[in-house]
């Protein structure tokens, strides 16, 4: 028999055994040392595992850890949990019992009442096969800190950077919030999060800096140095702004760096021109990459529990084809008047549309719209259907730059 439950502290070496082999192979055996596992970072989130209640050795088969997250969609916050560090060793692969964890990890975000589930893939078909699909997208940059020293002609004295400890860290979160206003998924973050993962590194902490006008603080940086003299390259972990005036500080405060690194990369959401605003866009490598992927809990329980816009009454039926869970096995009937939402199931009802539970992911949270993905041959329904959609889920734009 196959028992899904929290690992406990007889797991802590299997845990990070587990994980070890998974993302860092190269590594070789790493003996475990609990000290290390002790660490603020590690104690973030809740582990999970699949056992065989029938083997004597209490050692799990699968491991996962859960961040219980909530995530901007449609105007609100709702509980999204982020889900990471799915390892296995490679006795127990090719067995199910991953697909096993996602589906038992699914059941215990639908009982808390979760509504989306977030994920970063190492693979994103393998991750597409059980529901989950791609949410956002953003530009990578990567350039010579002199590529971005436009940025000082165009700025006034008028504000100052200055170092911030972690301490502080609510003077960048005022800032973060502000920008992560404007982007759909983006996460709420902890006190715990901002103090141990932000400001926190494996082996030295970063360095943080805000810029401040008139003494409020309107943009940050949280970056790391790496490299030795000669070859240093300045990786942003972290960064966020209230306007193109802070963006542009920001800039100027990276190209201040050019008689010390060599190479700067940072990411930023698509819909910021950046290259527009640069003299020479040529200087600024940009890369086009995905984000994390996506995945309603539930839908009977979310549709109701978005906002819609205030219109006449829509109505729209659909079956949900989801290959790991059998809760979307009866049609939904979605009905929003008003702006206010209902969401029955109705068994033997014939849909409008039937559609799988990663394309109906996307439409909910503004990734793609119905159009959109009647255009790509994703969604096959009549004209009035996908034009009803599209008036329910209008295109939104999801942007996430937490990693977990």
């Amino acid at each position: 028999m196959i028992e899904y439950r929290p690992l406990d502290e007889d797991h802590r070496k299997a845990f990070s055994e587990y994980v070890g082999y998974g993302f860092t192979p190269e590594s070789g055996p790493v003996d475990f040392d609990p000290t290390e596992d002790d660490h603020e970072r590690m104690q973030l989130g809740a582990r999970r595992g699949l056992f065989d209640t029938e083997s004597a050795a209490d050692d799990p088969l699968v491991v996962c850890l859960h961040h219980w997250f909530d995530a901007l969609v449609r105007g609100d916050h709702h509980p999204s949990p982020g889900l990471s560090m799915v390892a296995s060793p490679p006795e127990h692969r090719r067995k199910g019992y991953v697909e096993e964890l996602l589906a038992r990890s699914l059941a215990e975000y639908r009982d808390r009442g979760d509504r989306f589930s977030l994920l970063w893939p190492f693979r994103y078909r393998f991750y597409r096969q059980f529901g989950w699909e791609t949410a956002s997208a953003r530009h990578a940059y990567t350039c010579e800190p002199s590529a971005l020293s436009f940025a000082r002609d165009r700025l006034d004295e008028a504000g100052s950077f200055r170092p911030v400890e972690a301490e502080e860290y609510e003077r960048l979160a005022s800032v973060y919030d502000a920008m992560a206003g404007r982007y759909a998924l983006s996460i709420d973050r902890s006190d715990d999060w901002w103090t141990h993962r932000i400001f926190t590194g494996w082996d030295d902490d970063p360095y943080a800096y805000v810029w401040e006008r008139g003494g409020e603080p309107r943009g940050y940086l949280v970056y790391f140095v790496e490299g030795s003299w000669g070859d240093r390259s300045m990786r942003v972990r972290d960064l966020a702004f209230r306007d193109t005036e802070a963006l542009l500080a920001l800039c100027a405060y990276l190209a201040n760096h050019d008689s010390q690194i060599s190479e700067l990369s940072f990411t930023l959401p698509t819909d910021v021109p950046l290259r527009d605003l640069a003299t020479d866009p040529e200087e600024l490598d940009c890369e086009l990459s995905n984000g994390p992927m996506v995945r309603l809990v539930d839908a009977h329980e979310t549709l109701p529990a978005l906002s819609y816009p205030a219109a006449d009454e829509e109505s729209v039926t659909l079956a949900v084809e989801d290959p790991l869970v059998d809760w979307h096995d009866d049609p939904l009937r979605l009905v929003v008047a008003d702006g206010t939402p209902t969401c029955e199931r109705v068994p033997g009802a014939d849909p409008d549309l039937s559609l799988d539970v990663g394309t109906l992911s996307q439409v909910v949270v503004g990734y793609r719209t119905a159009s959109d993905l009647a255009r790509l041959g994703r969604l096959d329904a009549p004209d009035d259907v996908v034009a009803t959609l599209d008036r329910l889920f209008p295109r939104d734009q999801p942007y996430v730059d937490t990693g977990f």
